[in-house]
């Protein structure tokens, strides 16, 4: 579409479909949330993006880090796009809320909200501990209702309309082993997204999901990789695509959620969408 202008419903579109509106981004420091700041940037769009930028007790990556932020705050601003970013953990709802209100007060306006921010961690069910479990839901279902709650009373209040994404995942949509935790959390932001669709769509708000499968940030649990190579016969079926390419880039999944947070998707609302190389046709 760049490069040229097309009409759609009495609409132009040139390549700029985020054109004066402001999207906010949490888990924005790097990997799938740093793509879709530089992809909604791209397109036009201001950014208020959050990031905790530090290390969590139950994963075996290392976290982002606060110059990983600079990265996105730099890659956003060579694009001629202004951007707010903040260390803010979306677990804590108050410093959430005061960074998206500092934003939105510095930039004008809220239009797209992606809940980008999660982490991952691998074991068999009966093995995940109690603060294993405790840290995954707290971030990654909590953190993403966390974020809605602070960004929906923003768009109503704007009358506007709006779109909110939320990041789930294949394990958000089938029970893949070693992830009880991570999926019972990203099945739970499935049945958020429904029923917030249910509920904001009179107001013009739509709300979706988007499901990856293996995505290549740097998110890719060590304690997952032994765990496929014990069980890997028996299991390892599950989490094979019918695509050729074995992983998935982060600007694949911001081409998705761009998609969705667009006005070309403005019909659509409490879907879930996959990225998953083909998983979910097995």
């Amino acid at each position: 579409m760049t490069g040229r202008i097309e009409t759609f419903e009495g609409k132009q579109y040139d390549g700029k479909r985020f054109q004066s509106k402001v999207a906010f981004i949490t888990g924005a420091a790097r990997g799938q949330g740093r793509a879709e700041a530089v992809r909604l940037a791209s397109e036009g769009a201001d950014i208020i993006a959050v990031d905790a930028c530090s290390e969590f007790a139950s994963t075996s990556y290392d976290g982002a880090t606060s110059a990983d932020l600079a990265e996105t705050v730099d890659a956003v601003e060579r694009l001629g796009r202004r951007i707010v970013a903040s260390e803010t953990d979306v677990r804590d709802f108050d410093a959430l809320s005061a960074a998206l209100a500092d934003g939105v007060d510095r930039l004008g306006r809220l239009d797209v909200v992606v809940a980008n921010a999660g982490i991952c961690s691998a074991a068999m069910s009966w093995k995940i501990s109690p603060e294993q479990w405790k840290e995954t839901l707290d971030v990654n279902l909590t953190g993403t209702f966390h974020t809605a709650k602070a960004a929906i009373p923003i768009l109503l209040e704007q009358g506007t309309g709006g779109a909110i994404v939320l990041t789930s995942s294949v394990a958000g949509l089938r029970g893949l082993p070693f992830l009880a935790h991570y999926a019972a959390s990203k099945h739970g932001i499935v049945g958020l997204c429904r029923s917030m669709a249910n509920e904001l769509g009179q107001y013009g708000i739509r709300v979706n999901t988007v499901h990856p499968h293996g995505v290549e940030t740097g998110m890719q649990p060590a304690d997952m990789m032994e765990l496929l190579g014990e069980h890997g016969a028996a299991l390892g079926p599950i989490f094979m695509g019918s695509l050729p390419d074995p992983i998935s880039q982060p600007e694949d999944i911001a081409a998705a959620v761009a998609w969705l947070a667009s006005d070309e998707a403005r019909h659509v609302t409490g879907i879930q969408l996959p990225v998953d190389l083909g998983t979910l046709t097995r």
